[in-house]
């Protein structure tokens, strides 16, 4: 466990690294085209910073995104008390709690570290959760939390975010200089750009995949071991799979927050899905529910 917990920490430092590198490629190439390398410059130096601004704000924007609200242990006695007891079974510090209005049975986690983290459940969730599988999936997020998946999670969701956004801009800015420098415009930049304006979003999702499948793995038989109960998991994942249903707030840079896949299904976003199939995490825990 602490050398996943280290592995995770170094990770984020490569994670970031890796895509200040990515959004500078995508700098160079629109660069390349225009014929000024400031672009490149100030492209690498933005990326810097926002990478930066991202590790302190990024769960505050995925929060925000989900629709998720925080909630006090009046609010929902039985999410906050199910929260705090794991907390203290754990050792962790107390998350903040959130509950996301959202009928599709789902929970996340997120947060820089275990003193910022954040769990959240949505209603339709509660709604179909006995108290001990309720208790698994919560002791699930808290894995998260605990193994610092919450970090890499987090950082790779806010820069999947700027990729995306930076690629869109990179294709309405060549449509634009082309259109207006006709003459002037090398077709093998035209080409560069393109390339690498299409590719970096396909790069992004791939390596937030590489980051989660694994993980998800990991908490659930954190939960079983946390719980002592790996039925729990079990029947919670079942009623995952079962009641599983897209969620009304979607964003493909949060996906791989939730403890279920809560976007459309569909062969593209089963191929490029953060979550390995729930019949394989069922699999898993039932091969190795006696060594918990």
């Amino acid at each position: 466990m602490y050398k996943q917990i280290a592995a995770n920490k170094r990770n984020t430092v490569f994670i970031m690294i890796f895509f200040v590198m990515l959004i500078t490629a995508i700098g160079w190439a629109a660069a390349y085209f225009m014929g000024d390398w400031w672009v490149a410059f100030w492209v690498f130096a933005v990326a810097l910073v926002y990478a930066v601004i991202q590790y302190f704000a990024a769960a505050s924007l995925a929060v925000a995104m989900t629709g998720a609200k925080q909630i006090k242990k009046k609010d929902n006695p039985r999410l906050y008390n199910t929260v705090e007891n794991i907390s203290i079974a754990t050792g962790l510090p107390m998350p903040k709690v959130y509950i996301i209005d959202d009928p599709a049975p789902n929970a996340f986690a997120t947060g820089r570290d275990p003193q910022h983290a954040v769990v959240a459940a949505t209603t339709g969730l509660l709604d179909i959760m006995d108290n001990k599988e309720l208790n698994a999936v919560m002791a699930h997020e808290m894995s998260h939390v605990k193994n610092y998946d919450v970090r890499v999670s987090m950082i790779t969701f806010g820069l999947v975010c700027i990729v995306g956004y930076i690629s869109d801009l990179g294709v309405r800015m060549m449509l634009y200089t082309s259109r207006g420098n006709d003459e002037d415009n090398s077709p093998i930049g035209l080409i560069v750009v393109l390339l690498v304006s299409l590719l970096a979003p396909l790069a992004a999702s791939l390596a937030q995949m590489a980051v989660s499948r694994e993980r998800e793995y990991l908490a659930d038989a954190s939960a079983a071991h946390i719980t002592r109960y790996p039925e729990g998991m079990i029947s919670a994942l079942k009623k995952l799979d079962t009641h599983a249903r897209p969620m009304k707030h979607q964003n493909p840079a949060t996906e791989a927050l939730f403890i279920n896949n809560p976007l459309r299904k569909g062969a593209v976003n089963n191929l490029f899905s953060t979550h390995p199939p729930i019949e394989k995490r069922i699999e898993r825990l039932e091969h190795g529910k006696n060594s918990f």
